[in-house]
């Protein structure tokens, strides 16, 4: 999971929601910079040219982005609506507090968008959905590239969510007790999620041609161009 975007924010010096403070506990940041770092790179990362503009959408506390750094890319940019989480990344990239439904970008000037794990906190589907989608679809230049990775109702995860409602697992594993909190805290939306995947897929392929799409542990993972 990465971001809070659609969440309002009081000032940054406020004390962490539940649903952050489990996030921030629910993976290291090396841990999840290492998960970043292999999945951008099966999902076509090491072929891209190390110049291209890149920004990360829902970009939370920032490990997309140093996972992208790692790989040799210079120019990026971090988005999201947290200004706390914002704040917990060191790195060059220039970061900004907007909503992805309003992108401060101008027309065709990017190269690739990445999504980590912000789509599902969105709180109105379809409409916000389409209003996200427009926005990356006008910034995006024709030959850009857009990656998505959600959560998606496959057979794991509907047995993970399982066990991490068992109440000794939750006491044995830090990971699973942050998971089991943080569905909790973002249940209506992520529930409106799982439970739409055709129109997700629909609103998605009507904005973005698909150059990769595939479901695997508990994720669907989009990589498509602006049509």
């Amino acid at each position: 999971m990465s971001g809070t975007q659609a969440n309002s924010e009081a000032p940054a010096t406020r004390t962490p929601n539940p649903w952050e403070a489990a996030y921030l506990r629910f993976e290291t940041p090396e841990e999840e910079i290492r998960k970043f770092t292999g999945r951008l790179n099966r999902l076509g990362a090491h072929q891209w040219p190390r110049d291209v503009e890149i920004v990360e959408l829902f970009c939370g506390r920032g490990n997309g982005l140093v996972a992208l750094e790692r790989l040799g890319f210079t120019r990026l940019e971090g988005v999201d609506l947290s200004p706390r989480l914002l704040a917990q990344y060191k790195g060059p990239a220039k970061c900004m507090v907007a909503d992805c439904r309003k992108l401060p970008f101008l027309d065709r000037t990017k190269d690739v968008l990445v999504v980590q794990g912000g789509l599902h906190h969105l709180p109105n589907l379809p409409a916000d959905l389409e209003q996200t989608f427009s926005e990356m679809q006008r910034v995006l230049r024709k030959t850009g590239l857009v990656i998505f990775v959600e959560p998606w109702r496959t057979p794991f995860l509907t047995f993970v969510h399982f066990v991490c409602e068992i109440p000794w697992v939750r006491r044995l594993s830090r990971k699973m007790d942050a998971l089991a909190t943080m569905t909790e805290h973002e249940i209506r939306t992520y529930t409106q999620w799982l439970g739409q995947p055709e129109l997700i897929r629909k609103v998605a392929r009507a904005h973005f041609l698909p150059v990769h799409e595939s479901f695997s542990r508990g994720k669907w993972n989009f990589v498509g161009t602006a049509r």
